[in-house]
């Protein structure tokens, strides 16, 4: 609700009801058609007010986008074309030349652009809703703690920052200014990973013994953000979150150990700096162990639950489409959405206007991230970690 709306004091009211009738005090009326008359005079006031104009919701929330790469430019700014509750209406960029592409496109204002000096005078914009964090993960709490000091709600892309503490000062920020925080793991709103969540849940063939996950891509750039430490680069980081969040939704449960964790490159003239290719091992309360590999070398995209009397499997498990898979007796796992960007977007916004909680909230990624920082650990000592 508007803090700003006028509403009259309570001495006001009371100062109103006494006056009443509107009738001069002096006025020499016969008690009972005194009392009649006044009682007549109270009822009418009390419906007489103006009645307080409440903000209409919007049907569709404001999106702005910070950073313009390919995944804001490819992906989310086309499937802001198709959402229901959500719409882009700004963008931050530190490239002017992109600011005239961006509204000829989408028809973006220029009061509702923004660069990354002037980023914070969002908060006196109504035509912005909610700021999306779509910048390297060195970047993500500083923006992410601007946008919600502005009093806007924030999407964060994954991962959600390079360290536990950052993530932690992201979640306080947004606490602090009441606003909501969402991390942009698409895939928990994908129906068949939420099918796969739920046979976890209710343990459909048993104890779960195993996982094995596994997200990749060769990249052959050779002077990227992504292999810079200092941007929060590294296979691990970028793809490897991948995996290790379907371990634990796989299974479940939170992992209580890195059992072990190794880095290995086929290219070490262009991964000076981080991992190109990351194998790390589980250990979760139940017993079950789960393993995962991310690579910048290698095209791989399998998960693979195997349980006492059973097992399933998604294979692709973590493409932009197509997400799909099988169970061993038999049942596909198949059901198809049109754009799982365009859901994510829709099911928090919704989450937004309906004042519920998100279903990817911050503690989601600082969850992964602490055990990022684990697996690296255990990489460098050759020794498992305790989580």
């Amino acid at each position: 609700m508007n803090s700003n709306i006028e509403r009259p004091s309570s001495k006001d009211q009371h100062s109103d009801l006494r006056q009443g009738s509107g009738w001069p005090a002096s006025s020499k009326l016969p008690r009972r058609q005194f009392i009649r008359t006044t009682s007549l005079g109270v009822a009418a006031s009390l419906f007489s007010f103006p009645k307080l104009i409440l903000p209409k919701t919007k049907d569709k929330l404001g999106i702005a986008l910070v950073g313009l790469g390919y995944y804001s430019t490819d992906l989310l700014a086309p499937a802001l074309q198709l959402t229901e509750h959500c719409e882009l209406k700004g963008i931050v960029t530190g490239s002017p030349e992109k600011i005239p592409i961006w509204q000829r496109r989408y028809g973006i204002k220029d009061q509702n652009v923004y660069n990354y000096k002037n980023m914070h005078r969002i908060a006196d914009n109504p035509d912005i809703d909610v700021i999306y964090i779509v910048l390297p993960p060195s970047m993500h709490m500083e923006y992410s703690i601007i946008a919600a000091n502005a009093g806007k709600h924030v999407w964060c892309e994954k991962p959600m920052a390079v360290t536990a503490r950052e993530c932690q000062s992201i979640i306080d920020a947004c606490r602090t200014n009441k606003v909501k925080l969402s991390i942009g793991y698409r895939l928990h709103h994908e129906p068949n990973t939420q099918t796969l969540m739920k046979m976890a849940a209710d343990k459909a063939y048993d104890k779960i013994k195993t996982v094995y996950a596994e997200a990749g891509y060769r990249d052959g750039r050779t002077n990227h953000w992504k292999q810079k430490k200092e941007m929060g680069g590294g296979a691990m980081y970028d793809m490897g979150v991948y995996p290790l969040n379907a371990l634990r939704y796989a299974t479940g449960e939170e992992p209580i150990e890195v059992i072990s964790a190794r880095h290995e490159t086929t290219r070490p003239q262009i991964y000076t700096e981080v991992d190109e290719t990351t194998y790390f091992s589980l250990k979760f309360p139940s017993g079950a162990i789960g393993d995962g590999l991310t690579s910048f070398g290698k095209g791989i995209n399998h998960l693979r639950v195997d349980c006492e009397k059973g097992w399933y499997e998604l294979t692709p498990f973590q493409t932009y489409n197509g997400v799909r898979g099988k169970t061993s007796d038999g049942k596909l796992l198949d059901k198809k959405i049109n754009n799982q960007q365009a859901r994510q977007m829709d099911d928090d916004a919704l989450a937004i206007k309906q004042n519920r909680a998100v279903m990817v909230p911050g503690e989601e990624g600082l969850k992964d991230i602490r055990i990022v920082e684990a697996i690296y650990k255990a990489a460098s000592s050759g020794k498992s970690v305790k989580l």
